[in-house]
């Protein structure tokens, strides 16, 4: 008792060393001039727009490549100390310029479904798939019902749980059927399979897509994503009309892996260069909208946490390193790419910071760090919340910064998430979807939480 007693006062005095009146007032008083600057200049929403008019950026695609050299010439522009190109091979999958679905027969003969084809399938071929339909919620389902699935379109119907608040719980509820359904189904012989769309949005036919995975001693069949009302209509037409049969085709296609790159630029740290902090997003997207919430915003609000300290004229003492990571939708190539780097470079990474959620209102962060340094972190509250900044609990930073091992602390930075999943793999994540506010408010709570990382350390 006399040992805990005597931590919780020397932790006290650490943590009142950080918050000293004079300093406290000192970093409010600068966190004042970054919300205000992003918030009036509005910098990365501009680029936003840029980056979604020259459209999606699948990884391996000609998109991809034209918006990483914007990015590469944009960090330039902006006079950052160092702007490089780290070379990733990515896989290269096509879409194809053919998505048809249709019921073949019974009294909605023709009525056409909306589908997308899932990252990663194969095609229908030249041929189409035509077969009955046999919808299941699970695998355990599913598994059951083996004996009816031989030669049939298995229909993954499970929503995603609207009961829960946080909608990143009801994705991760839900999304197994997308990434592994084609395995499950292919194993009692369904010829293909339609996975509702993953999506908090009820009420509208955009598919939403994602990635699939397939395993090498299992026939791979084609695999796509359909609209939520869609997937409503065909479980009631099947539930009328048992041999109803649905007509599929798509001609998607895997290409050999091709040469792409993350964008990394950076400020050198004034007293430790060799001390880094890492703020990023990834900068591929899916094909069916701009990507502009997933993940371009988050890419661009890293890119302005360098400009905004410029611009003021704040330099940090440690090291900030923008990094847009290519392909962590399909691979987490760039991601484990510039995780190896970190590992050889004689640096020391102090944090990792991960804006992959959305460009909405700013809510809190997630860290990834021993409970020391969260403490740390969550005394600098009454600086964070200026940007609307809540919350700082312990959790997961995001895909790509965990590769990044030697890092100290990895951060997700977490806005307001009621309406990501609306938009989350689907046409509706465009420009016009984010709100300039919401974005710059972001890009102001994550410099500010870079400059206090690189003010005080750990």
């Amino acid at each position: 008792m006399k040992l805990c007693i005597l931590f919780f006062f020397l932790f006290s005095n650490i943590l009142f060393a950080q918050l000293s009146e004079k300093k406290l007032d000192n970093y409010k008083n600068q966190a004042d001039r970054i919300i205000r600057s992003a918030l009036v200049e509005q910098k990365a929403y501009g680029w936003l727009k840029e980056v979604c008019e020259i459209g999606p950026r699948l990884s391996g695609s000609e998109k991809s490549l034209k918006a990483i050299r914007y990015a590469e010439d944009k960090m330039k522009q902006l006079d950052f100390d160092k702007v490089w190109l780290q070379p990733v091979m990515v896989p290269h999958w096509e879409r194809g310029e053919v998505e048809e679905a249709f019921v073949v027969d019974g009294i909605d003969k023709g009525k056409q479904l909306h589908i997308a084809s899932l990252g990663s399938s194969v095609a229908t071929n030249e041929e189409s798939v035509t077969a009955g339909v046999i919808e299941v919620k699970d695998f355990d389902e599913l598994k059951l019902r083996s004996s009816e699935v031989k030669g049939k379109i298995v229909l993954f119907n499970r929503p995603i749980d609207a009961g829960l608040v946080n909608t990143f719980s009801g994705y991760g509820g839900a999304v197994n059927q997308r990434g592994f359904g084609a395995i499950q189904a292919a194993r009692f012989g369904a010829v293909a399979v339609l996975i509702r769309s993953v999506t908090t949005k009820m009420d509208d036919n955009v598919p939403h897509v994602g990635s699939m995975y397939y395993a090498d001693s299992i026939p791979k069949i084609p695999s796509a994503a359909i609209g939520s009302l869609d997937a409503d209509f065909l479980s009631d037409a099947i539930r009328n009309d048992i041999s109803l049969k649905v007509s599929i085709k798509f001609n998607c296609r895997t290409l050999p892996d091709i040469q792409s790159y993350n964008v990394i630029g950076e400020i050198t740290g004034s007293e430790y260069p060799k001390e880094v902090i890492v703020v990023g997003g990834h900068y591929d997207s899916w094909d069916k909208g701009d990507g502009a919430h997933d993940d371009a915003s988050g890419c661009l609000q890293s890119m302005e946490v360098l400009d905004l300290l410029k611009r003021l004229d704040i330099k940090p003492r440690r090291t900030i390193r923008c990094v847009f990571f290519i392909n962590e939708e399909n691979g987490v190539r760039g991601g484990r790419a510039y995780g190896t780097y970190a590992d050889t470079i004689k640096e020391k990474h102090i944090a990792a910071i991960e804006s992959d959620r959305g460009a909405f209102t700013p809510r809190g962060f997630y860290v990834g760090a021993d409970s020391l340094k969260i403490l740390k972190i969550q005394s600098w509250l009454p600086v964070l919340k200026k940007s609307l900044i809540d919350w700082v609990e312990k959790g997961g930073g995001g895909v790509d910064i965990s590769f990044i091992k030697n890092a100290e602390a990895q951060i997700g930075y977490v806005p307001d998430a009621q309406r990501y999943m609306d938009v989350h793999h689907s046409a509706n994540d465009t420009f016009e979807s984010v709100h300039p506010r919401e974005m710059e408010l972001g890009s102001a709570a994550i410099t500010i939480l870079a400059y206090l990382l690189s003010e005080e350390g750990f």
